[in-house]
C-alpha cells in the first residue's frame, strides 16, 4: 500500500475531442458556404451559437465546450505548444 496520490490528466483527452469538434464544426461551416473563420469569430466572441449552422449537428456540438476551452485549443494548434490551462491544474 502507497502513500501517493495519482494524478489523471484528461486534458490531452478533452482537446482530442475538442479538436474534432472543431474540424466537424468548420466542415458543415464550409458545407453550407459560410466563412468559417468569421463564423467561429462571432460564436466565441458573442457566445451566440446561432453563429454555427445547425448543419450536421454543429450547432449541438459546438455548445458541448466553454468557449474559453475551444479559443485554448485553437490557440495550442496555432502556437504548436502545450499550454497549461486552468482546467488542467
Amino acid at each position: 500500500m502507497t502513500n501517493l496520490t495519482r494524478v489523471i490528466d484528461l486534458g490531452n483527452d478533452r482537446d482530442k475531442e475538442i479538436q474534432e469538434l472543431i474540424e466537424k464544426v468548420h466542415e458543415a461551416l464550409v458545407e453550407k458556404g459560410y466563412n468559417p473563420i468569421s463564423q467561429f469569430v462571432g460564436y466565441i466572441m458573442s457566445g451566440d451559437p446561432t453563429y454555427i449552422t445547425g448543419h450536421k449537428g454543429a450547432r449541438s456540438l459546438i455548445v458541448k465546450f466553454e468557449r474559453d476551452e475551444i479559443l485554448e485549443v485553437i490557440l495550442k494548434k496555432y502556437l504548436g505548444e502545450e499550454v497549461k490551462s486552468e482546467h488542467n491544474e
